[in-house]
């Protein structure tokens, strides 16, 4: 990979270890993936933010580039921690608080903007054609596929290198023709909702390697609908972006067809429990202003049952945004939480055996990194349950 002569000194440590190791990490990924050069980029999202996830020991490496004097170059964010400022952090252990508390900490002190969102684009959206270095799965195939943006699937420390350095390498979907489609879907009957597009995400995520999907039949949508379908992609494989507006020439690619029983069967298969839940959890990835609004549509005036917990999470963004019906939610006994989601934090502590939610991504991570059964259901089904 060639470097300019800036970015030998980088190399060799001539601004220091921080840098250095940056750049270092930044080489090897270039060299293992055929990049030629670095390339500019105009914003970093950086994934392993959580303590739960993230441990103690990735801790001591953040302290050393702290103290290194590490400062990131182009406007950075982090994901979501394991606690909400307001309601979570009083119901875990002092030393779990310190800690996650620790790790925002010396993130920002590198510049990092604490938005602790799996949704960054809800608070600055990246401009189309753009370089990106996103770590986040379901915000990498956001970006790439309905923004127009272009970022790989960095790993956390790629991510954090690339932010101090300001630059990435050119491989991957960063060339225009590694981001065409080499397969077809075509989705045989109507997909009724969010949670529909996210099975679908799932069952086609499952069947594809690295391959990036054109759907067709996808009739009516909203970008919260190819959100659901992008973060369920995003978990069950490892495509980086999908495209749902077929070009001509497209319809000679391989084709795959999905009909109805397929979705019926995803959801049927993330559904591992039918018991009554304890939890009701919508936001994963974080809630939209519009998905908030669905929430308290749904609600209808009701309230929440005695025994049931509801939680709504959002970017702290969003949720100043949508005051008002983040109001409407608290007084029907619900909880909007921001900084956190239920993936991250550690819900199976707090006596929770049964979670529904609308998200298929949740619903395919939980039993193994919650420890819980989970039902998969719509929004509407879900406000039911918690409110029935």
């Amino acid at each position: 990979m060639h470097l300019t002569s800036e970015e030998e000194k980088i190399f060799d440590g001539e601004s220091g270890w921080a840098y250095q190791v940056s750049m270092r990490i930044l080489v090897r990924l270039g060299d293992l993936f055929g990049a030629t050069e670095l390339m500019p980029i105009e914003s970093a999202h950086i994934s392993g933010v959580s303590y739960k996830t993230l441990g103690d020991a990735p801790i001591d490496f953040l302290e050393a580039l702290m103290e290194a004097g590490a400062k990131v170059k182009i406007p950075s964010t982090i994901n979501p921690s394991s606690f909400d400022k307001e309601y979570l952090a009083k119901r875990f252990p002092e030393d779990y608080l310190k800690k996650q508390s620790r790790v925002i900490e010396l993130y920002q002190k590198m510049g990092v903007t604490p938005a602790l969102t799996c949704t960054p684009y809800h608070l600055r959206q990246p401009s189309t054609d753009c370089h990106l270095a996103w770590s986040e799965s379901s915000a990498v195939i956001y970006a790439n596929s309905v923004l127009g943006s272009w970022t790989n699937r960095e790993g956390g420390p790629s991510a954090l290198a690339a932010a101090l350095i300001g630059k990435t390498p050119n491989y991957g979907v960063h060339k225009a023709e590694d981001r065409e489609a080499n397969i077809l879907i075509k989705v045989e009957s109507p997909l009724r909702n969010e949670t529909d597009f996210g099975a679908l995400g799932i069952h086609v995520g499952k069947l594809l390697k690295n391959e990036i999907p054109v759907f067709e039949g996808l009739f009516y949508y909203t970008e919260d609908d190819l959100k659901q379908l992008g973060a369920g992609l995003a978990s069950s494989g490892m495509t980086t972006m999908f495209h749902y507006q077929k070009k001509s020439g497209e319809e000679k690619l391989e084709t795959l067809f999905v009909e109805a029983n397929d979705i019926g069967d995803t959801i049927g298969s993330l559904s591992t429990s039918s018991d009554q839940a304890d939890l009701i959890f919508i936001g994963c990835p974080h809630c939209s202003f519009k998905e908030i609004q669905r929430v308290v549509q749904a609600l209808k005036g009701r309230k929440v049952k005695k025994g049931t917990e509801l939680w709504v999470c959002t970017s702290s963004h969003v949720k100043e945004e949508a005051e008002k019906y983040v109001g409407i939610i608290n007084r029907a006994g619900g909880h909007v939480l921001c900084d956190t989601c239920a993936v991250v934090t550690w819900i199976e502590k707090l006596g929770i055996d049964t979670m529904m939610t609308n998200s298929a991504k949740t619903a395919y991570y939980s039993p193994t990194l919650n420890k819980v059964n989970v039902a998969l259901a719509s929004v509407t089904r879900c406000i039911d349950e918690a409110c029935k």
